[in-house]
């Protein structure tokens, strides 16, 4: 990876220079390598940008060189990590579904502007996110949900080109059903395991199994590759029940931000950290799957209790 450089250094009385510099300087995404030295992916816009900064810190009596083909690391560490947006992101996907869940016909005009602002804070974040991942995509996908609910809301009745979705289902076609998934589940498992015997299913049976291709044919499969239920688009499996069962509250909308980000990275919520070593010492502890199932469905329960207080505070 190479990279372009700018080391610059201004008199400490030029107050309104270095705030000019700092602010050009965050709006194009640079990362900090250290006291005076920030560093853009190399690039011929990239290299613009910083030359930009340069000749007007030069202009106000201070140093500044770029340095363009910068090949590797800094001394004290990978570059690229500097530049990970996912707190930013997050942040955004807190604020979009707090606006989510206010909306409503009285508030409709203010909700459109502040769907406005949130679609341009999200355009200014991904433009400087050079490493896009998980954490983008969910952001995109909330910010467009939110603006979905917004048309609803203004013409509940007008035909939308939407993208595909997750087609809802008949929630009394799935009781009392023998439901598979792999052997050893992990977080996304485990909670799909909760939420069907809390929400949809409360006498489900479970199968853990070592061949998926091989589960029982009336049996309902969940997290694997042809499974009636499973990842659909930026969707973890708990995420696509949720949608497909029409269960998308905002404390288990909230949980599944959780549970996606510890199955597929992304936006990690402060929870997450937490929930990962309590599951993996359960999971470390308790070689039947079942036994294992029942008690991180203590975990998720209690998650999901908080997140439901919470929202109703």
């Amino acid at each position: 990876m190479s990279w372009c450089l700018l080391v610059l250094s201004l008199p400490t009385d030029n107050a309104a220079a270095r705030m000019r510099a700092w602010r050009a300087l965050k709006a194009c995404g640079a990362a900090v390598l250290r006291d005076g030295v920030y560093a853009l992916p190399d690039g011929a816009s990239h290299r613009a940008q910083l030359r930009e900064i340069a000749d007007d810190v030069r202009a106000n009596d201070g140093m500044a060189r770029v340095l363009g083909g910068v090949d590797g690391d800094a001394a004290d560490g990978p570059i690229e990590p500097l530049f990970d947006r996912a707190a930013d992101f997050a942040a955004l996907v807190a604020e979009t579904r707090q606006a989510a869940v206010a909306a409503s016909p009285a508030t409709a005009a203010e909700s459109v502007r502040h769907a406005r602002r949130l679609r341009k804070a999200l355009d200014q974040l991904c433009a400087i996110d050079f490493f896009p991942g998980e954490a983008q995509r969910q952001a995109v996908e909330a910010v467009a949900e939110f603006e979905l609910q917004l048309a609803r809301l203004d013409s509940p009745d007008e035909p939308r080109a939407v993208p595909a979705g997750v087609p809802k289902v008949d929630p009394a076609a799935y009781r009392g059903r023998l439901w598979v998934t792999r052997r050893r589940p992990w977080v996304d498992r485990l909670a799909c395991a909760w939420l069907i015997r809390r929400f949809i299913d409360p006498k489900a049976r479970f199968a853990w199994l070592t061949d998926p291709s091989a589960a029982p044919k009336r049996a309902v499969g969940f997290d694997f590759d042809g499974a009636t239920f499973t990842h659909v688009g930026a969707r973890v499996s708990f995420e696509t029940l949720l949608a497909a069962f029409g269960l998308e509250t905002p404390a288990l909308r909230r949980l599944g931000t959780v549970v996606h980000s510890l199955d597929a990275g992304g936006v990690m919520p402060p929870e997450a950290a937490g929930v990962e070593r309590v599951l993996a010492g359960m999971r470390d502890a308790i070689p039947d799957d079942d036994a294992l199932m029942l008690a991180a469905a203590g975990v998720f329960e209690g998650l999901f209790q908080t997140f439901e207080k919470e929202a109703a505070a």
